[in-house]
């Protein structure tokens, strides 16, 4: 099972680095967190309650598929300029 992504973007003359993790099952929760020049800039920390809503904590396609949801999500948010 893959337990995170990572991404560098580049926009508005800035390269910023958006790190998504899966904590696992022992500390249920899904963080992303976005470096600019080395330093944490946003972390984003949503629990699977939250995240997977009706579907199963056991499912770890749903928890993939938030996974990736919610770092598409933190890139989108910086190509936009709400972050950064």
């Amino acid at each position: 099972m893959q337990k995170g992504f990572n991404s560098d973007i580049n926009t508005r003359g800035q390269q910023f680095h958006v790190q998504t993790e899966d904590w696992g099952r022992e500390n249920p929760f899904l963080v992303s967190r976005v470096f600019c020049d080395g330093a944490v800039i946003t972390t984003l920390k949503t629990s699977y309650q939250d995240a997977l809503k009706n579907q199963s904590i056991k499912d770890s396609e749903a928890i993939l598929q938030a996974l990736r949801k919610q770092h598409n999500s933190v890139v989108d948010q910086i190509y936009s300029g709400q972050i950064g």
